[in-house]
């Protein structure tokens, strides 16, 4: 009997309990309301953080993500277990593009959600495509050399963002240090769970601290509750509508190509922690991340990849059921209906929220590290030297390229330079002996 469209899901026996849960598989439902819950708190930080560099509502954002969870959810069968989050691979362009200065609401986000809708719509079709024909050019274009540079430039290319937001005075500059340093102290002396979420453990802390100093012993800039006490514990999101500039859409657009390269790395991560070949899955899940893409833009959030930060927890969990993910989304969705839960996420200070960028940015730039590292990439080889270090300067330099109408910031220019690059280098000519 052919296989059907979504798992049947059996639950999992007590003899099993303790060992991997596979995709096709659950717990008792206790157990998995659980596990949804752990999921959530894993991509919340990011989740809300993204939305918060860039001006959006982080309360549509988080209901966003559980309207692309579900929705990746059913266009991949339930096969491939994800969480989909903000992305920050649209960070820089969107300041970009919206002159964003940091503090408060983001005025310009409908021309950004143009943007980000022609972004989507990229994505669905390199999804199409990989339906068609299989991922092995894409695998060509983008081999960890060039994954691994792109992802890198994310992070450098978004760090003077960081800097410059808690550099406003002395104190923002040392509370931004202080966050730094409790982020830090959670990802080196906890353990467990409590180290699996050190950003949102470690804000927390640094949040605490902040609001001690302030409302408590007079330093800085208090932080105001009068917004929690005002806020209503249910509401419907604040939905925005999009307006389709052609330079912002010309301008995201290209982030599709980031996140296909983030997107496929994470899928092949899955595949070799469950043992199972997901790849005729891949252009399928390309398709429900574009598509959850589009569906967020038209509502006025983000754009969304799958995130790592729940793969990380499956890793340590052993638990890959992908009704684990369904679960998550509801509740996200149940948060989505609170302004209140909004409120609290708005008194973050400004000063905690740089020091977790510094942090946040700077992982991604050793992730970036750590694919060449995993993939064993040889820098001996020229090819792979000049590529990488291309890269990294046109991203961490910010280069813009403009032609016509059409323009490229730093990261758009170097993701294109460095598969351009890789493809112009990567066949030697031919040496004859030396004279």
């Amino acid at each position: 009997m052919a296989d059907s469209y979504f798992p049947r899901w059996r639950r999992q026996s007590a003899a099993a309990e303790g060992s991997v849960v596979g995709t096709d598989e659950r717990l008792a439902w206790p157990q998995m309301f659980a596990m949804g819950i752990q999921h959530v708190v894993a991509m919340f930080g990011s989740t809300v953080l993204a939305p918060l560099l860039m001006g959006f509502d982080p309360n549509l954002c988080i209901f966003m993500s559980g309207i692309g969870t579900l929705l990746f959810f059913v266009l991949v069968g339930g096969r491939v277990p994800s969480y989909l989050g903000s992305s920050f691979a649209f960070i820089g362009l969107v300041i970009a593009v919206t002159g964003y200065g940091g503090h408060g609401p983001n005025l310009n986000i409908p021309v950004a959600l143009g943007g980000i809708i022609a972004c989507g719509v990229v994505y669905a079709i390199i999804g199409l495509i990989v339906s068609a024909v299989g991922t092995r050019w894409i695998e060509s274009l983008m081999p960890p050399v060039v994954t691994g540079a792109i992802v890198c430039v994310i992070g450098l290319n978004l760090a003077p963002i960081a800097v410059r937001g808690v550099s406003g005075s002395n104190f923002d500059s040392w509370m931004a240090l202080v966050t730094v340093l409790c982020v830090g102290a959670v990802a080196v002396f906890a353990r467990g769970m409590l180290q699996r979420l050190l950003i949102l453990i470690g804000l927390l802390m640094a949040y605490v601290i902040y609001a001690i100093v302030t409302n408590g012993l007079g330093m800085g800039k208090p932080i105001d509750f009068s917004i929690v006490a005002n806020a209503a514990w249910f509401g419907m999101p604040h939905f925005t509508s999009p307006v389709f500039d052609p330079h912002a859409m010309a301008l995201l657009a290209p982030i599709a190509v980031i996140l296909v390269a983030e997107n496929l790395g994470h899928i092949k991560a899955v595949s070799a922690m469950t043992g199972q070949n997901l790849d005729r899955y891949i252009g399928r899940a390309f398709l429900g991340d574009g598509l959850a893409t589009i569906v967020s833009g038209f509502a006025g959030g983000t754009g969304v990849t799958t995130y790592a930060e729940n793969i990380g927890v499956m890793a340590v969990t052993k638990i890959y059921s992908t009704l684990v993910f369904v679960i998550a989304a509801v509740i996200a969705l149940v948060l989505g209906f609170s302004p209140k839960f909004g409120a609290v996420i708005q008194t973050i200070p400004g000063p905690v929220l740089g020091g977790v960028s510094i942090v946040v940015f700077g992982l991604i730039a050793v992730t970036g590290a750590r694919i060449w590292v995993v993939n064993k990439v040889d820098f001996s080889d020229n090819r792979n030297l000049i590529v990488a270090a291309v890269t990294l300067v046109l991203g961490a330099g910010d280069f813009s390229l403009k032609l016509g109408g059409f323009g490229l910031g730093g990261i758009g220019t170097a993701t294109f330079g460095a598969i351009i690059l890789y493809a112009l280098l990567r066949r030697k000519p031919t040496q004859g002996p030396v004279a």
